[in-house]
């Protein structure tokens, strides 16, 4: 079956091939040639992932699933939230991300986080959604240079490494993408085609 990936964040690409190309056929948008921003002005993670799955199924008419990701911190309100690829800006820019995170971290005892993920799968024309959740913790300073995002600065609970110091293949296990990824994956080997 051919599954059109949402996204044109080819890290993002990268973690779901190497999850589900076994059993599937994955066209990311980059490999589709669509070029265009999906727009991401929904109040919520789910609201986000499930407007890019519907928006790139209205133009290609095919089965599809997006994700939306984000870091929320307790002690920020559960910032950067639904604003975590933007938080310092529309340049999306992770460096700067890091740096504004740890900026309003400083001196704050409660270093509790999660990384949320709901995947939004439209098949058959019928929506359903699956969620992941990791908690963990936000260091001081960023350590390792593997993942992106806020990989550097998180490290899951009962982990001794940020999500930046671990393989792919060990944050496939256990990240919270890889927790929504095997609910969609369970979900597509029970449903019928």
């Amino acid at each position: 079956m051919e599954l059109i990936i949402a996204t044109h964040n080819e890290n993002k690409v990268l973690e779901f091939k190497k999850k589900l190309s076994s059993k599937y056929l994955l066209k990311s948008l980059h490999d589709l040639n669509f070029k265009d921003s999906i727009p991401e002005n929904e109040n919520s993670i789910k609201k986000n992932a499930i407007f890019k799955s519907k928006f790139v199924h209205n133009i290609f008419k095919s089965n599809v699933f997006s994700d939306d990701t984000g870091l929320e911190i307790e002690s920020l309100d559960n910032e950067p939230g639904v604003n975590s690829a933007r938080y310092s800006g529309e340049k999306k820019d992770s460096l700067k991300n890091i740096e504004l995170v740890l900026k309003k971290m400083k001196g704050v005892l409660n270093r509790k986080a999660r990384f949320r993920t709901t995947i939004s799968l439209i098949i058959d024309n019928k929506n359903y959604c699956f969620e992941g959740i990791v908690n963990g913790t936000i260091i001081d300073t960023p350590k390792g240079d593997m993942g992106f995002g806020y990989d550097p600065i998180f490290v899951a609970n009962n982990m001794k490494k940020t999500f930046a110091e671990i393989t792919l293949s060990e944050k496939n296990k256990i990240s919270h993408r890889a927790i929504a990824t095997n609910k969609l994956i369970d979900f597509l080997n029970k449903k019928v085609f």
